[in-house]
């Protein structure tokens, strides 16, 4: 009988996890089930503010049940309804029984709409006393793309009112590409320098760069460009941001900033010395060193700030402020407070002092607003048909500026992260607190769509790091393994329909990233929504999964590519060097010799593919060693002209391949202690550091260009 009552327990258990979508189990990458242990559960359900005990009894959780449904059955209007242009979505609202209600849409441009009521029987609720009825209504199928409102009134209850949200059937800004695929370049923006570079790439280097990939490419995509800690020492990481919705000043180009001919000339001489200090890094190999940058750069713009803009300019930045809002003023005065903090040992600033110190910070986000704008405009005029594709990080630093600011929407006492998989058998925390989806769905979703509209303001297209986070979060609890982890459900057609709608108004192309561990249908929503996956050579696999996937039967909706930034650059690759890598840093759960030996089937049988498309000799690649199978140089420009001969709208090169680089930019599941993530410069394959005014006359370059082109 106790047994029984132990399997009772875990069903009831599970069902107030289902109401609020925590999952009670998941399939690994290798399809075994995952059961999540009750402790988990219980966990992440305070989080979301469920209030169950660990080892909660059968009478509890059967009156937890209760007060959710007396709750769900006592609220007047759903969070937030969202729903696909063209269709009539229906939506419950509760009054008490027996009472009239009147319901009406008002437009985001202006007017109003009315709803139509379905049948609906369902019982009555008796809540405390008072009972309530249930009624449906459906929403008209011809409502403009948009952000509107439902408004309802009952005499018993009063007004009440919550966001509608009409997304685009379809997002249109891939079609082009169906027709005529267009090829990218992917590079890290820190790691490419010039000669007028101050040790790391900024956003002049970045319009030079696209000029540079332009005859060969129509976009190039780069690392979050998400802002940082305000002053050194700084998170090297571009995927764990303070805030994920502006940008990090320390990519800006001094001498690119129009104040500075305002300068006193002794002090323009002294910027120039300085700026001669931080060139000579340009050609070192050596890790870039982001605070020492940083702080130079920092010097110079607190300069600059303190002198007296022309009327102009002025107009410009108030311009500026005033279309960000409160968002960026709130960001703003984070950042001054931090400073002052810093300076001043105290944990709250003087108002007066912080208020004037944050117009400093929100100047700097005007900078990169206008200098990003200048680089998206040369990569367009240079020729590019998309320009710039920005990356979009998974969240944020859970202490960072959107940690504060958003509080309400994120969840601190859990921490996103991944299963074990194939980056990481240990699985990921990424520490970063997830968004709470009813508080998220009750605000109509505005911090994603506030976020979302500056990051497309001068972006041809968005990178969505793990896009699989908008239908589902891994959320571990905090300071715990990631193998007591479980998923978390989002309302996917509210937060894909919101990215896409913002799209959709931007004229972006949106690529997601859909690898690691994923239910089969979540591509398909993600096609159906007129949003890019990612394909990567080495994990594409046919149905049997025993061989590579062929090259006529990638993706169209897809962006494809031989590798990404989470592993080592492809002639890194294919010298095994993932592997010795990961034994190195103790991150393996295999030995190496059953890792080297799957490693070198696999690569055989993908070469095969390639030499089968006649890109390479017909040879026994999977006899051959490592050094045995011809050119490296070979190898890697076949396998970008494979990917470039694929159906795939969009395909895409990385920089690292083109010239050569091994050096991996980041192992997944490490820290700095262990491995230099982010902080590796742009060299060939002999160390060399290489900037973008080399890269013309770079023979790989060349080879690796021309294959690429499409």
């Amino acid at each position: 009988m106790a047994e029984c009552g132990v399997v009772t327990t875990r069903e009831l258990l599970e069902e107030l996890a289902q109401r609020h979508g925590v999952a009670s189990s998941y399939s690994s990458q290798s399809g075994y089930p995952i059961y999540v242990t009750d402790e988990t559960i219980a966990y992440t359900l305070r989080a979301l503010g469920v209030s169950v005990e660990d080892r909660a009894d059968e009478s509890r959780l059967t009156s937890l049940l209760y007060e959710d449904y007396l709750e769900r059955s006592s609220r007047p209007l759903p969070p937030c309804v969202v729903s696909k242009q063209g269709v009539e979505k229906q939506f419950d609202v509760h009054v008490h029984a027996g009472q009239p209600v009147d319901i009406h849409i008002e437009l985001e441009e202006g007017g109003a709409r009315e709803v139509y009521q379905d049948p609906n029987d369902a019982p009555t609720a008796n809540v405390a006393g008072t009972h309530w009825g249930e009624a449906t209504f459906h929403i008209p199928g011809d409502l403009p793309l948009g952000f509107h409102e439902i408004h309802m009134s009952s005499p018993e209850i009063g007004s009440y009112s919550c966001p509608l949200i009409i997304t685009p059937a379809r997002l249109t800004t891939a079609d082009p590409y169906l027709d005529k695929p267009a090829a990218g370049v992917m590079a890290q923006l820190y790691s490419v320098r010039s000669a007028q570079s101050w040790g790391i790439g900024d956003f002049h280097d970045l319009g030079s760069l696209a000029e540079t990939l332009a005859p060969y490419s129509d976009f190039l995509l780069i690392n979050p460009l998400h802002a940082a800690e305000p002053l050194p020492p700084v998170e090297d990481s571009p995927y764990l941001p303070t805030t994920r919705r502006f940008i990090n000043p320390l990519y800006l180009h001094i001498e690119d900033i129009p104040e500075l001919s305002q300068l006193d000339p002794v002090l323009q001489d002294d910027v120039r010395e300085l700026a001669a200090e931080f060139r000579e890094r340009n050609r070192s190999a050596d890790e870039i060193e982001r605070d020492t940058i940083f702080e130079a750069k920092l010097q110079v713009l607190k300069e600059l700030f303190s002198l007296n803009f022309t009327p102009q300019r002025q107009n410009e930045f108030a311009e500026y402020q005033r279309s960000e809002g409160e968002g960026l003023s709130a960001f703003a005065l984070w950042c001054a407070e931090q400073e002052l903090a810093r300076r001043t040992g105290q944990r709250h600033a003087i108002e007066e002092e912080a208020s004037d110190l944050a117009q400093f910070y929100a100047w700097l986000q005007f900078l990169c607003d206008e200098q990003l704008a200048a680089a998206q405009r040369r990569a367009k005029e240079a020729g590019m048909r998309i320009g710039l594709v920005t990356d979009l990080a998974v969240g944020v630093h859970p202490g960072g500026a959107d940690a504060i600011n958003l509080a309400e929407y994120l969840v601190p006492q859990s921490s996103v992260g991944a299963p074990p998989d194939d980056y990481n058998q240990q699985g990921q925390d990424w520490s970063q607190p997830p968004w709470h989806p009813v508080r998220l769905a009750e605000s109509g979703y505005r911090p994603w769509r506030e976020m979302l509209q500056t990051i497309l303001r001068h972006s041809g297209g968005v990178r969505v790091d793990h896009i699989l986070g908008l239908f589902r979060l891994f959320w571990i609890p905090r300071m715990t393994s990631p193998l007591n982890g479980t998923y978390v459900y989002y309302d996917h057609e509210a937060m894909l329909g919101v990215l896409a709608l913002e799209a959709e108004r931007a004229g972006a192309v949106l690529v997601g990233e859909d690898l690691g561990t994923l239910e089969p249908w979540v591509q398909d929503t993600l096609a159906e929504t007129g949003v890019l996956g990612t394909s990567i050579v080495w994990f594409e696999r046919s149905e049997d999964n025993e061989s590579p996937l062929l090259q006529q039967e990638y993706r169209r909706l897809a962006l494809s590519s031989v590798g990404t930034h989470d592993l080592p650059p492809t002639l890194a690759y294919l010298r095994g060097d993932h592997i010795s890598l990961r034994a190195r840093l103790g991150v393996l759960t295999r030995s190496v010799a059953e890792e080297e030996a799957d490693d070198r089937e696999w690569q055989a049988r993908v070469l095969d593919q390639v030499a089968a498309a006649g890109l390479l000799p017909q040879r026994d690649f999977r006899t051959a060693q490592r050094s045995d199978r011809g050119s490296e140089a070979d190898l890697v420009v076949a396998l970008h002209k494979y990917v470039a001969g694929t159906p795939s709208a969009l395909t895409c090169t990385s920089l690292v391949d083109m010239v050569g680089d091994v050096r991996a930019q980041n192992q997944p599941g490490t820290t700095k202690d262990l491995y230099p993530n982010w902080c590796i410069p742009l060299c060939d394959a002999a160390g060399t550091p290489i900037l973008i005014e080399d890269l013309a006359g770079n023979e790989l370059f060349q080879r690796v260009a021309e294959a690429s082109a499409r």
